[in-house]
């Protein structure tokens, strides 16, 4: 039988073909998206360097045009004048002589003749307590006394006549001894009587009271009609200011030296400054020290005596005390600002005739309020910065300009430019200034930078600017 022939029918399962036509498609797509990610990590990368070298050569770029650019600055000449070497100590003003005035007699207050605050002398009456009942006790003592001698005069009467009846012998011995010790009684009640009178008349006098020293009397601490008591009631302090003493203490290491001078009879003088140690009250001596050292606290109290014409110096002021030991005919000077301390130790910068700095290393010797005085250092006469010299480094160009000195007279103040070399002043324009000074004169200006704008709360439009909305 034939066979019977059947049409072909398409076959269902997938063909093997197409995957690997589309692996080998993405076989040759893949790395070219992996080599064009590389390529952009690659360009971001050397667009980041290229931009950062860039900005690491415009700071190059400014940091030297920063450091060419010439610096204003503040320079004074270096001074050689005689200067003092002292003692820094803490004083405290103290009266030469200060009496408190207590009554010496009970009673009443009756007068006060001074005005609190005046300057008496001494033996001026000041207060005066009521008198009459001392006046009354005094009448009292010299009618006693009169009553005595009259007393005395008979016995002295007596006395004679027994002496001449025993003489005749009428009278015993007995009696005559009798009227002898009645006349030697009388004679000592006498006595008794005058001295009860000195008493009475002290006390009377004691109701006046006067002012044992001369000084400035201070408030009255008893008005008058009180009654007061004797030797208890304190009833005004009168303290002598002219001259007046300071009492201030120095560590007992610094004493040899001072007490050395001492006992060869050198007068120190000590200087008075005020509480700032800025401004100089009066100039004295040292008068003498303490017998000893205070152990607590290792320090010697020293004494020193101000004649204090201008009463500049009150009790119980605070002053420091300037306790000068030496002379220096030619110290160099110059202001403490200028002191600068590195890595190579002290130095001050030195403004040279081509307006560029040098550093100078100095040698301090020691240094004194506001003023160094230097051992080694720069010629009299260099001009040494006192003011910008954070932003120096040597050779760098500067522009100096002399410090202003203001004094105030009053609401008026005038401006005085201080020398800027020998016979050389600077001119009146404005002189440049520091960033420190720039910021002082500015406040606005440096505010603007750290602080947003303040909000208009009004309706004032500046032309060309947009309104601001209100809160």
């Amino acid at each position: 039988m034939p066979l019977s022939s059947t049409p072909d029918v398409p076959s269902t399962e997938p063909s093997h073909s197409q995957p690997v036509a589309a692996k080998r498609k993405m076989g040759w797509v893949r790395p070219i998206i992996y080599l064009l990610l590389i390529g952009l990590v690659v360009f971001a990368v050397y667009r980041v360097y290229e931009n950062k070298q860039a900005g690491k050569a415009q700071a190059e770029k400014q940091a030297s045009a920063l450091l060419n650019r010439p610096v204003p600055v503040q320079a004074v000449p270096v001074d050689q004048r005689p200067m003092p070497v002292y003692l820094t100590a803490l004083g405290t003003v103290t009266p030469y002589y200060s009496v408190t005035v207590k009554a010496r007699v009970n009673g009443q207050l009756d007068k006060v003749n001074f005005t609190e605050g005046q300057q008496v002398k001494a033996g001026q009456t000041i207060m005066v307590i009521d008198p009459k009942p001392y006046k009354a006790a005094l009448d009292q003592a010299k009618g006693t006394l009169a009553h005595d001698q009259a007393l005395l005069k008979n016995a002295q009467a007596e006395f004679n006549r027994y002496t001449a009846l025993y003489a005749a012998g009428v009278v015993s011995k007995e009696s005559l001894d009798s009227q002898q010790s009645s006349f030697g009684q009388y004679e000592g009640q006498i006595k008794a009587d005058e001295a009860a009178i000195e008493t009475a008349q002290l006390s009377l006098d004691w109701c006046t009271i006067q002012s044992p020293i001369s000084g400035k009397i201070g408030l009255r601490l008893v008005d008058p009609g009180n009654i007061i008591t004797a030797n208890t009631t304190n009833l005004v302090i009168v303290n002598q200011l002219q001259p007046i003493a300071v009492y201030f203490t120095l560590p007992e290491n610094l004493l040899p030296q001072v007490l050395s001078k001492l006992r060869s009879d050198q007068r120190l003088v000590a200087e008075a400054f005020d509480r700032g140690d800025t401004t100089r009250l009066a100039t004295g001596q040292l008068l003498t020290s303490d017998n000893q050292i205070d152990t607590t606290t290792g320090t010697a109290k020293l004494k020193a005596v101000f004649t204090n014409a201008d009463e500049s110096l009150f009790p119980n002021q605070f002053v420091n005390i300037h306790l000068i030991i030496q002379q220096r005919p030619k110290a160099l000077v110059l202001p403490s600002a200028a002191i600068q301390t590195g890595s190579n130790g002290t130095f001050v910068w030195e403004v040279q005739q081509d307006s560029t700095v040098r550093m100078i290393p100095v040698k301090v010797a020691l240094a004194e309020g506001q003023f160094t005085i230097l051992d080694s250092g720069p010629p009299p006469g260099a001009e040494i910065v006192i003011d910008g010299a954070d932003r120096l480094h040597d050779g760098a160009k500067v522009i100096p300009s002399s410090p202003k000195k203001t004094m105030n007279a009053g609401s008026q103040a005038s401006t005085q430019e201080l020398p800027n070399g020998a016979g050389q002043t600077t001119p009146s324009a404005p002189a440049p200034m520091t960033a420190g000074q720039m910021e002082t004169a500015h406040p606005d200006k440096r505010r603007s930078t750290s602080e947003p704008p303040a909000m208009h709360t009004g309706n004032t439009n500046h032309p060309g600017r947009p309104k601001r909305s209100q809160p």
